[in-house]
């Protein structure tokens, strides 16, 4: 298979195509408006780059395929390609490279309780986006669920494509060098996320890994794509990848966590204890 067969998406989403266009057109007009590093720059292009080639090429032939190559797929779908966009900080850039009547608009929106605010609200969420994006990692390798999302297209981009949004928004968090306000959240739980969204996917992956018997039959009933791997290799081989590849990640976004929080501490820009500012209040 040349490279330019490679390219071409094994099902094709004109959805997929424009939010990509989009993305890049808002985040290339925003530079101009900002002044964006290099470094900043390469991060967001290098990101959305192995996050298209993740979701639209003849990777997904095989990821529907074989397992391993699947379990590859979403380590890029929801850990990798969202913490390397994220890591460019692109929020403000993108909004930047929205027209004047639309950032207005959005400005006013924020400002007032209403859907945009609710919606804002639930996506900086510090306890249901580090839910959310675990779940996303642990329902899609329960096996029934498994079995469904891979002979169903529609439960398959849904799964892809939430694994995706779920990704950008916890990275969102975890990335965020700010204190908290205006970070969504505190210094201190963006150390500990990392911890409570990676100990059960490793464990998960051991499971799988570890397990004696194949949890995973509709790969032999869609037809591996690679010769020569047994079901067992092809699970224990998946298994390993949440198992070691997610967790370093996770642990690569805890350590940033934790630089981020001593940073902070050493300009003391972290909030007071509670207990410490009440007995300053009734002081005062």
């Amino acid at each position: 298979m040349d490279l330019l067969t490679w390219l071409q998406p094994w099902e094709f989403s004109p959805t997929l195509v424009l939010a990509f266009l989009v993305s890049g057109w808002l985040y290339g007009r925003g530079c101009k408006a900002h002044r964006v590093g290099k470094v900043r720059q390469t991060l967001f292009w290098v990101g959305w780059v192995i996050l298209y080639l993740s979701l639209h090429t003849q990777l997904d032939y095989y990821a529907e395929r074989m397992f391993f190559i699947h379990r590859l797929q979403h380590l890029v779908l929801h850990h990798l390609g969202p913490l390397i966009v994220m890591s460019s900080y692109p929020g403000q850039v993108m909004r930047a490279g929205l027209p004047q009547s639309w950032r207005t608009w959005l400005a006013t929106a924020r400002r007032r309780r209403g859907p945009i605010r609710v919606l804002e609200s639930l996506a900086t969420h510090p306890i249901l986006i580090p839910m959310l994006f675990l779940a996303y990692v642990l329902v899609w390798v329960e096996p029934t669920v498994q079995f469904y999302s891979m002979l169903d297209w529609r439960l398959y981009r849904f799964m892809n494509w939430g694994v995706v949004v779920s990704g950008m928004l916890y990275w969102n968090l975890i990335m965020d060098r700010r204190p908290h306000p205006p970070a969504a959240m505190a210094a201190g739980w963006r150390v500990f996320s990392p911890i409570f969204t990676m100990a059960p996917q490793m464990a998960a992956g051991a499971v799988i890994a570890l397990c004696g018997h194949d949890l995973y039959p509709v790969f032999d009933l869609c037809g591996r794509a690679l010769p020569g791997f047994t079901a067992m290799d092809d699970q224990v081989l998946g298994g390993l990848i949440m198992w070691v590849p997610a967790g370093l990640i996770e642990a690569y976004g805890l350590l940033y966590a934790l630089g981020t929080l001593m940073r902070l501490s050493d300009r003391n820009r972290l909030p007071p204890p509670r207990r410490l500012a009440r007995r300053v209040v009734h002081g005062a």
